[in-house]
């Protein structure tokens, strides 16, 4: 039976095979050498996203068939589905219920906090606790401010503050969390970490800078790019 390490290498080697011989292939129904410097145009019958997507394939599987060196951590508060995959025991379903559930409700913070995701048993977090690192601050519990008298208010300010909401842009250094939840795809909760984030280290210089903010993915950040303003 072979281990994850060892099928995520055979698909690498199988995707890298396959790409070879498409790649053979379309030269050889070219009718011979290109002359030198010459683009590589495929054939009739051939398209060129066909190889494009092997390719991708190809760097995705070499990506995946990396495997995790003595000492190497994966930080589970920020990484991708693709690279939680490079833990043990950790597949692509479970990567991205993970992901799923740290946008839904925060980082995790600690390998303990892993428990609430379907799947993680006590034995898989000892597994993981070798490989896994936590930068994220996880959520406060629910307080008195969010007994079910305190609602009403807390909805009645919720909809003042997206009244408020212009279609302008929004200086994230300046702003506060009012200003910042009106950004597409954050809420009240990302709106709080982005003042978080920028208060213990400081304005963002660029936009990719927003993708250290727990929950605020590559995805996320493109979506408020055209409604940010930065120095």
């Amino acid at each position: 039976m072979f281990t994850k390490d060892e099928r995520r290498a055979l698909l690498f080697l199988l995707t890298v095979t396959a790409l070879g011989g498409t790649v053979r292939a379309v030269r050889a129904g070219g009718g011979g050498a290109s002359a030198p410097g010459a683009p590589f145009v495929p054939p009739p019958g051939i398209a060129a996203g066909d190889i494009e997507r092997q390719a991708a394939l190809s760097r995705r599987a070499e990506a995946l068939a990396r495997p995790l060196v003595p000492g190497e951590k994966v930080d589970v508060d920020r990484a991708e589905a693709a690279e939680l995959e490079r833990l043990p025991r950790v597949g692509p379903a479970l990567a991205r219920r993970i992901v799923d559930d740290r946008d839904s409700n925060g980082p995790f913070g600690s390998i303990g906090a892993l428990a609430r995701v379907s799947g993680i048993g006590p034995a898989m977090r000892r597994d993981l606790g070798r490989w896994a690192t936590f930068s994220g601050v996880p959520r406060a519990a629910p307080g008195p401010a969010d007994s079910a008298a305190a609602r009403p208010a807390r909805a009645a300010g919720t909809s003042k503050a997206a009244g408020a909401c212009g279609p302008g842009p929004v200086e994230v250094n300046r702003a506060d969390a009012v200003e910042l939840a009106c950004l597409p795809g954050v809420g009240p909760g990302l709106a709080a970490r982005i003042v978080a984030e920028r208060t213990a280290h400081g304005p963002f210089r660029e936009v990719q800078d927003l993708e250290r903010v727990p929950g605020l993915g590559r995805a996320r950040v493109a979506l408020m790019r055209d409604r940010i303003l930065l120095p």
